[in-house]
């Protein structure tokens, strides 16, 4: 039987999980302000990327998670709550970050879903 994770990596933007994993999926509830609607939680995956492999980094933890409108799902409003990791340089103390184009330039939207809504006008 395949879990639940492995079957929501088909409804991800495509190749989302070669840098992250997916942590959770919640369903949250109708609000007064908001409709019923997934989150789906992605932590970026503790793999420095490959030309700094041979400098000396560690893991430093997380920068505030972004939420990012995705698909809708069923009806529902999807939203990808990224969390996006950082790594100390141990000698210069300087933090480095991969430079992930996932969003759209000026909009909140992933660029698989910008691009989807442009064809549709």
């Amino acid at each position: 039987m395949m879990d639940y994770k492995e079957s929501f990596k088909h409804v991800l933007p495509e190749g989302l999980l070669e840098y992250f994993d997916l942590k959770q999926i919640k369903l949250i509830s109708e609000t007064d302000k908001h409709p019923e609607h997934y989150i789906i939680m992605l932590e970026e995956k503790n793999v420095l990327p490959i030309e700094l492999k041979t400098e000396e980094y560690e893991s430093k933890g997380f920068y505030e998670a972004r939420l990012v409108q995705d698909f809708p799902l069923r009806g529902k409003a999807v939203y990808l709550e990224i969390h996006r990791r950082r790594w100390i340089h141990k000698q210069s103390k300087t933090y480095i970050h991969r430079d992930f184009t996932l969003i759209a330039e000026g909009t909140k939207f992933t660029k698989e879903l910008s691009t989807f809504l442009k064809q549709t006008n």
